[in-house]
């Protein structure tokens, strides 16, 4: 970051989001190389090289245990970054250095610091016949920037789809994580589980350890998986079930305590403030990767991995934000993350009526990950979301939710403000005592989705409280 002139031409935080987040998207199968990424580090001078990484792919759980593995590094009191992808309200929260985001300004000054070298490498793209770099290769190349900056100790990284034609695979990881591997992105991943887990497979590289979390396709995925550490002679293997282990979980209020066996040690009685069993297995992959990068010899201290994850907040994933009704945010929009979804609600609460609020992306599959829910909801409220390029039309969405539900369980509403009202007045009038217990609304489909709600709901300080009692209305 420039100290000498931070924000030096006094640019707006939306002009330049404008001008990241409208260039080229990454779904183009017609350019998959790594060749502007490698072009901007080259002009940069490599500035990944100047700290440790994380680097983490899978379906479904990323952003979870990116966060994990942050949190257990700056408990020993390193220095962190963390990128991770999508946003859920700005585009800020993308770029975090020890634990914060970056501010509008030096968010502006990073740009800034490599808009020249952008217009270089989009130059020479272009009179090779290709494209423009994309917005995704931009956040990339900021990230990598700020983090070398700051410094950085370790850089925990989250691909953004994918991994080996990912923008972030220019960066060689100590530990590729990779998550779940499950059906999604197919138009630009593959149509089968088998291609989809070489794509995330290609974040192995030579010195990282492999921490591979638990497969819900094992006999198709772990083969592909277990020769790319072969082929890339990686350093460690280390599988969930195998050489790590969740030995014992129990729901607790807020998340649950775990007991987590990983190469180092045995953990027992760790607080996990989250819901569900994935999350203990995102846990301990983040417990398995905060092994490798922290200087410490065996296993870590007890009560500072107690203290990281016990306090991860992960907006947007099972996220409680209200009571009375309860609300609950997710983003997943896939049939893995609905599994998880469902099997989380189920195991953390007791709902007499849960009202969906559902608006995903076109390219989803939508009617599967319905029906996953559907045991769940007494009633759908099916909308849309702000991301009026990708999002399903309420009217065709309304249309699989009754061939799921049924036509007498489900209400179309167009506009998410209008959805989510109408599910809170659903659950209002079935309660009788007025304190909104055993009755809730899920909002889900999608992170856009979950980021418009959260938006929505947001509670703001009333600006009079903060005025002396004279001025006040």
């Amino acid at each position: 970051m420039s100290l000498e002139h931070p924000n030096r031409d006094g640019a707006q935080m939306s002009a330049v989001e404008r001008l990241i987040m409208s260039r080229p998207t990454e779904h183009n199968t017609t350019n998959l190389n790594l060749d502007r990424m490698h072009m901007m580090l080259d002009l940069m001078g490599h500035p990944e090289e100047s700290f440790r990484m994380v680097h983490i792919t899978g379906t479904n759980g990323k952003g979870s245990t990116a966060r994990m593995v942050e949190a257990l590094v700056r408990a020993y009191g390193l220095q962190t970054g963390l990128y991770t992808s999508p946003h859920l309200q700005r585009v800020n929260e993308r770029i975090c250095i020890n634990g914060q985001q970056l501010s509008d300004e030096a968010f502006v000054d990073a740009y800034e610091q490599i808009a020249p070298m952008i217009d270089m490498v989009d130059a020479q793209s272009a009179k090779d016949g290709g494209p423009a770099m994309s917005f995704f290769e931009v956040l990339t190349v900021m990230a990598i920037s700020v983090f070398a900056d700051a410094p950085v100790d370790v850089a925990v990284v989250e691909v953004g789809m994918g991994g080996l034609w990912d923008a972030t695979n220019v960066l060689d990881g100590d530990v590729s994580i990779i998550g779940p591997v499950d059906m999604d992105h197919m138009q630009w991943l593959g149509d089968t589980v088998e291609e989809i887990a070489t794509e995330k497979a290609g974040i192995i590289k030579e010195r990282s350890t492999a921490v591979i979390g638990p497969q819900p396709h094992a006999s198709q995925v772990m083969p592909i998986i277990e020769k790319a550490f072969h082929d890339q002679h990686a350093q460690a293997l280390v599988r969930d079930g195998e050489e790590m282990e969740v030995l014992n979980r129990v729901p607790a209020v807020g998340g649950q305590v775990v007991d987590l066996r990983t190469p180092n040690g045995v953990y027992e009685q760790v607080p996990v403030a989250k819901f569900g069993k994935h999350q203990a297995h995102n846990a301990l992959s983040a417990l398995a990767a905060a092994e490798v990068v922290l200087p410490v010899s065996g296993a870590l201290d007890g009560d500072l991995v107690s203290q990281a994850l016990g306090s991860v907040k992960i907006p947007g994933r099972i996220e409680q934000i209200r009571t009375s009704p309860t609300i609950i945010l997710d983003g997943g929009h896939n049939v893995n993350a609905g599994e998880a979804l469902r099997d989380a609600i189920e195991e953390s609460y007791d709902f007499e009526q849960l009202v969906g609020v559902v608006a995903m992306m076109r390219d989803k599959q939508v009617e599967e990950y319905l029906g996953i829910l559907e045991p769940l909801l007494s009633q759908v409220v099916v909308t849309e979301n702000s991301w009026t390029g990708r999002v399903m039309s309420a009217e065709e969405l309304e249309q699989i939710a009754v061939r799921v539900f049924g036509r007498d369980r489900v209400i179309r509403r167009d506009a998410l403000p209008d959805a989510i009202q109408e599910a809170v007045d659903l659950v209002d009038a079935e309660d009788e005592v007025g304190v909104g217990y055993g009755r809730g609304v899920l909002i889900c489909g999608s992170f856009v989705t979950a980021g418009d709600a959260r938006t929505l709901l947001k509670e703001h300080m009333n600006e009079d409280l903060a005025k002396p009692k004279s001025e006040r209305v």
